[in-house]
């Protein structure tokens, strides 16, 4: 394969004043994240569209809306129980995390109007992305190429879950639904809408309570999670946590739900905006060589996980 995305040294500085890594832990200096680091955002998606616009007229953006019309009626507390109880037995199989990034390989996402590569090329380019301008912060760059390797829960063998099920903007449960969640017309037509346990601000939270009490939308985001976390992955809270929250788009575009946040999730928000613009930006028609830069993710890997995962 070919790639477009320039080829970094590892003596690139741009991340040298953003933070420290301390035995597998990030420590934040007193300077403040550095946003934008040398990471040029195109302008538009490999469709020519500007980023998530679900307006544009399209073929593409109408099977999305579609997507999002099942997805928003079937979200429901119930559901998430029911998914999370299932899959967080983790007895489905065993397998290292490279061979998930094959694996994902037969799969596009439906929901996503940006791109409609196979999953691993844009694992790819977020993870190189990442790198090129944030040398020092070899977790971030695995978080980076394993951040939606959940979505393996479209795979037969792992139940070959429904697109809605598994991918999509994610969004808390058990409270009511923020108007800045994409296409939330549809939400309507979801059971928990109209019962008053849930449909209220906090719904069965509390302020302050923090994002981890909070039962998430099920997908890929919240399995990966899962995965990464009863497999004692040593990855930074950070690295959890932008696992979990990277397609909350309510929260880390809108502001949306802040109030269910506590202190350590608003300590991680930052390497979550971090993040965010290279998991949206940096999907293209863009091709990364996958001999070229496996020997270094597979180091990454044997560095902050087992060599194989139970699932």
């Amino acid at each position: 394969m070919t790639i477009l995305i320039d080829r970094h040294s590892d003596q690139n500085d741009a991340g040298d004043e953003i933070v420290e890594k301390n035995q597998g832990n990030v420590k934040e200096e007193e300077t403040e994240l550095v946003l934008d680091a040398g990471f040029e955002a195109p302008h538009t998606n490999s469709f020519g569209h500007t980023f998530r616009d679900y307006d544009a007229e399209s073929e593409r953006n109408r099977a999305v809306e579609e997507f999002y019309r099942v997805n928003h009626i079937g979200q429901t507390v119930d559901f998430v129980r029911k998914m999370r109880e299932e899959y967080g037995k983790l007895n489905r199989t065993e397998m290292s995390i490279w061979e998930c990034c094959e694996l994902l390989n037969e799969f596009i996402d439906e929901s996503d109007p940006d791109l409609d590569e196979p999953q691993i090329e844009h694992l790819l380019q977020t993870a190189e992305a990442i790198r090129k301008d944030y040398p020092d912060e070899d977790w971030l760059h695995l978080t980076g190429l394993i951040h939606d390797l959940g979505k393996v829960l479209l795979h037969p063998s792992f139940g070959e879950l429904p697109q809605w099920a598994v991918v999509g903007d994610t969004f808390p449960v058990g409270c009511a639904f923020d108007e800045s969640i994409v296409h939330h017309k549809y939400f309507k037509e979801n059971p928990d809408y109209g019962n008053p346990s849930y449909n209220t601000k906090y719904g069965i939270y509390t302020e302050d309570c923090g994002l981890d009490n909070v039962f998430m939308s099920w997908g890929h985001d919240d399995y990966m999670y899962l995965v990464a976390k009863e497999n004692q992955t040593t990855l930074p809270p950070a690295g959890l946590f932008i696992i979990r929250y990277h397609s909350f788009y309510a929260l880390h575009q809108s502001e949306a739900y802040k109030h269910l946040m506590n202190n350590e999730d608003r300590e991680n928000m930052k390497w979550l905006k971090v993040f965010n613009k290279y998991d949206l930006y940096s999907k293209s028609k863009v091709r990364i060589n996958v001999e070229e830069v496996k020997p270094y993710y597979l180091s990454l890997i044997n560095k902050y996980f087992p060599a194989k995962l139970k699932w």
